[in-house]
């Protein structure tokens, strides 16, 4: 591990205070919260964030998996004993390959590349839905709890046999919402913006 994980941006520092204003969890929200995922032990470090693509692992309940731990060709995810342990990851010997990502059941692995270039982050996520987006394709990102946050721009689509359908989208985002974006909204799907946004198009960047 490489330390315990810190605010990393201004509005995650406002989102953390308001979720601990708020008491809401998971449970609650049926999504996490920054609260929560500042608590688990396979999210990295900023320091180790800033050097490069890493596994962000969003995975904070005690349940019987251990898929990704297999999947990591370098050892940098542990499950380890007993199964129900979160897995725990090691930030210095994640390249940020991304086997991990469709190896999650659950689809909580990500890759966060802040480095990707200036101002510029690309986050890598699972994606089951159809039709699959394209490189250059413009697109909007959405939340963990699927609000549209920003414009995001298709980067590549991964789908290799091994990924058994699940594939792989990386979209590149502006890097202050690189701990926002999770996801895209689907192609033809309908955009929903948080609260305070309605009326925006997809193509406005929120901010």
């Amino acid at each position: 591990m490489t330390g315990e994980p810190k605010a990393r941006e201004p509005g995650i520092r406002e989102a953390r205070a308001r979720d601990a204003k708020t008491g809401e969890t998971v449970e609650t929200k049926g999504f996490y919260s920054v609260q929560e995922l500042a608590k688990s032990p396979g999210y990295p470090s900023r320091e180790r964030m800033m050097k490069g693509p890493v596994a962000v692992i969003e995975c904070t309940q005690e349940i019987p998996c251990n898929p990704c731990e297999a999947a990591c060709p370098h050892g940098a995810i542990t499950v380890g004993l007993p199964i129900t342990r979160c897995p725990e990851l090691d930030g210095e010997e994640c390249t940020g390959c991304g086997l991990c990502i469709a190896a999650c059941p659950g689809l909580a692995v990500f890759v966060v590349d802040m480095c990707f270039a200036p101002g510029r982050t690309a986050v890598s996520f699972p994606y089951e839905y159809l039709p699959l987006a394209a490189r250059g394709d413009k697109v909007t990102a959405c939340d963990r709890s699927g609000h549209a946050v920003c414009e995001a721009e298709v980067l590549k689509v991964l789908c290799p046999p091994r990924n058994d359908h699940t594939a792989v989208v990386t979209v590149v985002v502006p890097t202050a919402f690189a701990q926002e974006v999770r996801g895209i909204v689907r192609p033809g799907g309908g955009i929903v913006w948080p609260r305070g946004d309605a009326g925006r198009s997809g193509g406005d960047v929120r901010g």
